[in-house]
């Protein structure tokens, strides 16, 4: 059911910075302002798998499946260290007037969406947060996981994108200095290849 709660909870949960914002962020700051509203929007249609899961009742298997989990993990892990190493080594990004093309928006949207789908918690986190909010008077449970689902995802767009045009004009405000950003990218890369070992390290 929509409640304040409901909104409140979700809101906050979507503010948290997690790989998504970060990735949203470095993409504000080093690819412009387009670049992060792409991000924003991948990271957005990553989490809908994990929410259809979710509704479907397909994250039990997770659950219950210790190797399903761990392979998901894995694969989430590599791709981390994958957005590590091409962060690391983009060229061309220290631009600060570089607009992005077509072909760089699909390829922004689509390292966005495998970040967010190769992440397995998120399917365990929406198995656990949906339903605290579906009420048996309220319609049924179905529709209402459906519209709980469809306001966090667009709270989700809109937080996102409200990061990267804040990131965008920071560069544009203090971050002038193709040294600095180059120290940031780099910085960039280390946190991603962090947060994947940290992924394959983890438990449930």
């Amino acid at each position: 059911m929509m409640t304040a709660e409901f909104l409140i909870t979700s809101l906050i949960v979507v503010l948290i910075p997690g790989t998504g914002v970060l990735f949203t962020v470095s993409a504000g700051l080093f690819l412009g302002r387009r670049a992060s509203l792409y991000a924003a929007l991948g990271c957005t249609l990553g989490i809908l798998p994990h929410l259809l899961a979710s509704i479907l009742g397909l994250a039990a298997l997770l659950h219950v499946s210790a190797l399903a989990f761990h392979l998901l993990k894995l694969a989430g892990a590599a791709y981390m260290l994958y957005l590590a190493w091409a962060t690391w080594r983009e060229r061309g990004s220290l631009s600060l007037d570089r607009p992005a093309d077509a072909g760089s928006a699909g390829r922004i949207v689509l390292r966005a969406v495998l970040m967010n789908v190769l992440n397995p918690k998120l399917t365990i986190f929406f198995l656990a947060y949906l339903p605290q909010f579906v009420t048996a008077d309220a319609g049924t449970p179905l529709m209402q996981m459906l519209g709980l689902s469809a306001v966090f995802m667009g709270m989700t767009l809109a937080v996102f994108a409200v990061y990267g045009l804040l990131a965008h004009a920071a560069q544009r405000a203090i971050l002038g200095s193709p040294r600095v950003l180059g120290w940031m990218q780099k910085g960039f890369a280390a946190v991603f290849a962090s947060l994947g070992i940290n992924l394959a390290l983890s438990d449930r």
